[in-house]
């Protein structure tokens, strides 16, 4: 059995400044669908034919975002695998973007990560192997 993730669903505030995020990443990604239900709450498919990430806008305001690795439940960040991460650094810093930073010394693997105007991280990880036992490798201090 083969398993991929398919998509990802979040809930944002801002479903357009989630969208100009994403095909910023990736621009070849584009919206699917977007609809408001019957009792007006609106989500969005953007993403690829292959996948994609929902997004449904939030009912409440909630206090303070999400924050990752703070300990609490919750996402900490999504991970896509990209063919060019400095690529990929370059529309998201020009766009202005912040950066999170994490370690990335691996041989095998170019990881950058990125924060959305909500506070979301985002990974995004180039491969430099073909060989599964080096993409996947944790020996090195940094992991």
């Amino acid at each position: 059995m083969t398993a991929r993730l398919e998509h990802a669903n979040l809930i944002v505030r801002d479903i357009d400044g989630m969208i100009a995020f994403l095909q910023t990443a990736f621009p070849e990604f584009r919206v699917r669908r977007d609809h408001r239900d019957g009792d007006g709450q609106r989500w969005v498919h953007v993403g690829s034919e292959e996948t994609y990430i929902a997004l449904n806008e939030a009912s409440k305001s909630g206090d303070a975002p999400f924050v990752p690795y703070a300990g609490r439940p919750g996402t900490n960040h999504l991970g896509y695998e990209v063919d060019d991460a400095e690529g990929v650094r370059k529309r998201l810093a020009e766009a202005g973007y912040r950066e999170s930073t994490f370690p990335n010394r691996h041989p095998s693997r170019k990881r950058i990560y990125f924060y959305d105007a909500e506070g979301h991280d985002w990974e995004f990880v180039e491969y430099l192997s073909d060989d599964p036992r080096e993409r996947n490798d944790y020996t090195q201090p940094d992991l």
